[in-house]
């Protein structure tokens, strides 16, 4: 499970190494995954101390540029900074947030962000307050005002040299430690004027006076203002100062006393004698040694002294430089703030002038408001009552596109049968031209073909035969060409006149030829073939095509084996059509089927019949189940087990009665059984005759099976009889031979010791009966069809 997005905000400042390090710990705290960082950001560096300032032309004077300059410089510094921010958190969801304008100290703007956005994890790096211009008077105690005034909500991090450190106070002091609880920084936490900065000093052993201490001695963090570092140490060399001319004072009359003495020792020295002049010499000489000693001290003092001066010199002046940078700052900074006042003034002005104008606007607005509100209320009546009128009308409107949609469909129907004959007086007038069929030129096919133009290819046959749709005598017409076909003069002649003598409503007609082109032109039927509207629908998974449900298949297979009769009892010489298969039968615009005649050919031998019946009975399970019959059940299984043949009927059909369905697999089943040669066109046409007429029949009941016609004329579907009590079953199971029967019929077979099945009389290979719950449900169904209750 994923983890909960975590929202931790940083402040980090214009010091790279501190931001990087800073978020180099919190990508290392949290996984980048679960990670939501807001940088909280704030440019206020010293740029303004430095005299000087980097530009892409070099180091220049900051004199020679003016504040819009400036101004870009430190918003270009900023940019850079922050781009490589993003740049390292680049795998992390990451917002900006820059503190670029406040007038109060930055810890507590912190503090107001905090409580504002309820900021409950929140990281600083240490040098982020140091960035301010706006210090407090002791920036180094700025985390430690946080901590102490942050809400409890808020877990507080403070990241110093890439790693987490504590803050802890005692007294007037805070002290820095890592997470070994070693000591990092101590910070010194005074009111005084002295208090804003730790002590920089240690006082000298044994001597009382102070000296400056190096940076490696120093025990807080190194600050970057020199006069702030050392102002305590400024105090103290100045009331060493005070105090100094003192001293000198004192080393003048020391010198004086010292000077009388050697004077006197030089008088008495004319009075003595050469060993009072030795020990005197003596004397004077440790004497001067005590001078000369004195005076190597005081010359060392002197020189701390000037190194001292010059020292807290340099550092006087650096401050005063640094102050008058800060008055000019602030000088142009107050400007700024009176420009900024007078615009706010005059922009207050006008904002009350314009409420002074809204005021008016909006009492007049209320007037007319009262107004449009009695003049709404009015109005209300009559939308209501046009409304009603609306209404009536609509209803009117909807009538009327009825009726309208009723008329088109009329007017449709009409138009259709006008064109269907327009190109049936068409085709009778081509008939009479000629005794059989009407000669055309070359000139007509080619016209009517636009030269055989592939745009008007119907179907490729090869290089031999093509089929051209075209448009001769104001009908529409099919052109096979033949040109390329083997075939001399003669030969298609006599196959000519062979289409031609075949007229039958489901064959397609001869209309004429063109012997010098090789082309027979025959009437052009719109559906297309039999494989395309077949296969298409079925693949398409469509339940609503009403061209081909049940009803018109069982017509379609009964024209089909129309039109097989009449050519295979044809006189004087029977014809056989040698390649039977949905893409060889045509679809007229009522869906009525023609067999395509171009392949006609006298019959030879009773084969070439059964050829015809064995493609018709492949047709019929075509049509009953949507696809290519190519054994998906055995044939005896049909015959036999119906539940078989339900399974595989076309679903795109709507629902097929079940005995229509079963009587139309068994005279598949026997068109295709090799055994019976006796079984032709003329037998296979009566059997399907009849089942149309069954099938007309429930069309003609609203789909309802009649229950005097189903008793009298024994259409109860056979699946539904039980083999051994021969009466409609209530509780069919299956038994192992794969048929079903009543169960108390099949346990009263099996208890008297039958181990053989009651339809085969084969071993049963078991003795455990399956209930069929499929055929409970449609015994159960046709019952309710058939409208009176089961038995």
């Amino acid at each position: 499970m994923e983890d909960q997005v975590e929202k931790v905000y940083v402040a980090i400042g214009n010091d790279l190494e501190d931001g990087l390090g800073t978020l180099e710990w919190l990508l290392r705290k949290w996984p980048p995954y679960s990670l939501h960082i807001v940088i909280i950001y704030s440019d206020h560096s010293n740029m303004g101390k430095d005299h000087h300032v980097l530009t892409p032309f070099g180091k220049l004077p900051k004199s020679l540029l003016n504040d819009e300059k400036l101004d870009g410089l430190r918003k270009f510094e900023m940019d850079k900074t922050l781009s490589k921010y993003i740049a390292y958190c680049a795998k992390v969801k990451l917002e900006i947030l820059n503190i670029d304008k406040y007038d109060e100290p930055l810890q507590n703007i912190i503090l107001e962000l905090i409580s504002g956005v309820r900021i409950s994890k929140l990281v600083m790096g240490f040098t982020f307050l140091k960035s301010s211009t706006w210090r407090s008077r002791n920036e180094m105690t700025g985390p430690f005002f946080i901590q102490q005034k942050k809400p409890d909500f808020c877990e507080f991090f403070v990241i110093y040299g890439g790693r987490s450190v504590f803050l802890r106070e005692e007294g007037n002091e805070g002290f820095i430690e890592d997470d070994q609880g070693n000591l990092v920084a101590k910070v010194g936490k005074r009111s005084s004027f002295k208090g804003w900065f730790g002590k920089m000093f240690q006082d000298n052993s044994g001597t009382g006076k102070s000296a400056p201490c190096s940076p490696s001695q120093l025990t807080t963090i190194d600050l970057t203002n020199q006069w702030e570092k050392y102002v305590e140490e400024i105090e103290t060399y100045i009331n060493q100062l005070l105090t100094s001319n003192e001293d000198e004072q004192d080393g003048e009359v020391a010198n004086g006393i010292l000077y009388n003495n050697l004077k006197e020792d030089q008088d008495i020295k004319e009075t003595m004698s050469a060993e009072e002049k030795v020990e005197a010499m003596k004397m004077k000489l440790g004497r001067a040694q005590e001078a000369i000693k004195l005076y190597r001290g005081e010359a060392g003092i002197s020189v701390e002294r000037q190194k001292k001066a010059e020292w807290a010199i340099s550092l006087c002046i650096q401050q005063a430089e640094e102050l008058e940078a800060r008055a000019k700052r602030e000088l142009v900074n107050r400007t700024k703030q009176m420009k900024d006042l007078d615009a706010r003034k005059e922009e207050l002005h006008e904002i009350r002038t314009e409420v002074v104008e809204r005021k008016r606007q909006l009492t007049s607005k209320l007037g007319l408001q009262v107004k449009l509100s009695n003049k709404l209320t009015s109005s209300a009546s009559s939308i209501s009552n046009l409304e009603g009128i609306l209404q009536n009308t609509a209803t009117k409107n909807a009538d009327v596109v009825r009726e309208i949609e009723v008329l088109r469909k009329q007017r449709d129907i009409i138009h259709r049968r006008i064109e269907f004959c327009i190109e049936k007086n068409a085709v009778a007038s081509m008939d009479d031209l000629n005794f059989n069929y009407k000669e055309f030129t070359p000139e007509e096919i080619r016209v009517a073909t636009d030269n055989f133009s592939p745009h008007f290819t119907l179907k490729s046959g090869g290089k031999c035969t093509n089929m051209y749709m075209g448009r001769i005598i104001a009908t529409t017409v099919a052109i096979k060409s033949m040109l390329h076909l083997s075939m001399d003069e003669e030969t298609f002649r006599t196959k000519v006149k062979l289409l031609c003598e075949v007229r039958h409503p489901n064959i397609i007609a001869v209309l004429g030829v063109c012997m010098q082109l090789r082309c027979i032109v025959f009437e052009y039927v719109y559906n297309g073939c039999l494989r395309d509207t077949l296969f298409s629908s079925s693949r398409s998974g469509s339940k609503t095509n009403q061209g081909l449900n049940w009803h018109a298949r069982i017509c379609i297979a009964a024209e089909i084996c129309s039109g097989l009769a009449f050519l295979h009892q044809a006189q004087p010489r029977s014809i056989f059509h040698g390649n039977l298969d949905p893409s060889k039968i045509l679809l007229d615009r009522n869906n009525v089927a023609k067999i395509q005649s171009s392949g006609l050919v006298y019959c030879t031998n009773e084969f070439d019949f059964k050829s015809d019946i064995q493609a018709l009975g492949n047709l019929i399970l075509q049509l009953l189940t949507g696809r290519n019959w190519a054994g998906l059940v055995d044939e005896d299984t049909i015959l036999t087990d119906q539940l078989a043949l339900v399974a595989l009927l076309d679903e795109t059909t709507g629902d097929w009665p079940l005995d229509i369905a079963t009587e139309l697999g068994r005279i598949a089943v026997r068109c295709l059984s090799s055994d019976n040669e006796n079984y032709g066109a003329g037998t296979a046409m009566g059997e399907l005759n009849e089942v149309r007429k069954l099938a007309d029949g429930l069309l003609e009941n609203g789909g309802e099976y009649d229950r005097a016609t189903t008793e009298e004329s024994g259409t109860i579907p056979s699946a539904f009889i039980c083999p051994i009590y021969q009466d409609i079953m209530k509780e069919p199971y299956l038994a192992a031979d794969g048929f079903s029967y009543e169960l108390e019929a099949i346990q009263e077979w099996l208890g008297t010791g039958h181990d053989t099945s009651p339809m085969t009389n084969l071993q049963l290979k078991h003795k455990h009966l399956t209930p069929n719950h499929t055929l409970q449900f449609l015994i159960q169904d046709w019952h309710c069809k058939t409208s009176f209750p089961p038995a």
